[in-house]
């Protein structure tokens, strides 16, 4: 955590698109346990989630990826959603975002295809994750070794496959964020 504060603060990286209920979960469990968390988006102003088959709600984005800085941040989630993760690993700002908190050792969370950004932030190689099986290969082919469970944890990176693994995930994601997760 940063030193100046004792308050951990969050970076949620979304696009329009992305699976709502993977960043408002963590992001609730998160402001109750005593965390910062901000909403990092491409958009300037708003983001639009997608709920399973139509469009979900808008959330206001609180800083916009153009000013985010992610040395400010003590770690990262990564929701899933195939249009935001379209969005996010073809915009060279948000790879880099990604790519500086494994730069900088600091654990990254993410669930369903978000770990997709990890391909083009090239912090794959010899990592073993989950994710959507419908990326699986990709992994594979940028060096991941993936495997079929619930939640997988290295060195700081949490990884799950899909929403039903929202509990399991959320829990590793605040032991490895070293945070107390109150019920």
């Amino acid at each position: 955590m940063d030193s100046t504060s004792n308050v951990m603060k969050v970076a949620i990286l979304v696009a329009d698109g992305f699976e709502q209920v993977q960043m408002t979960c963590p992001r609730e469990t998160l402001k109750n346990n005593g965390a910062t968390t901000h909403i990092i988006s491409p958009n300037k102003d708003t983001v639009k989630g997608w709920n399973h088959v139509d469009w979900g709600e808008i959330h206001k984005v609180d800083v916009p990826l153009d000013i985010a800085r992610a040395d400010y941040y003590d770690a990262l989630v990564l929701p899933g959603g195939v249009m935001n993760l379209d969005a996010l690993r073809t915009n060279p700002k948000a790879v880099q975002f990604v790519r500086s908190f494994f730069k900088n050792h600091k654990p990254v969370a993410a669930i369903c295809h978000g770990p997709q950004i990890l391909i083009d932030a090239d912090v794959v190689l010899g990592r073993t994750l989950t994710s959507n099986s419908a990326i699986r290969i990709d992994l594979e082919n940028s060096g991941a070794i993936w495997i079929d469970k619930v939640v997988v944890t290295d060195n700081g990176l949490i990884t799950s496959r899909k929403t039903d693994d929202l509990p399991s995930f959320i829990k590793q994601m605040m032991k490895e964020f070293n945070l107390e997760l109150h019920q």
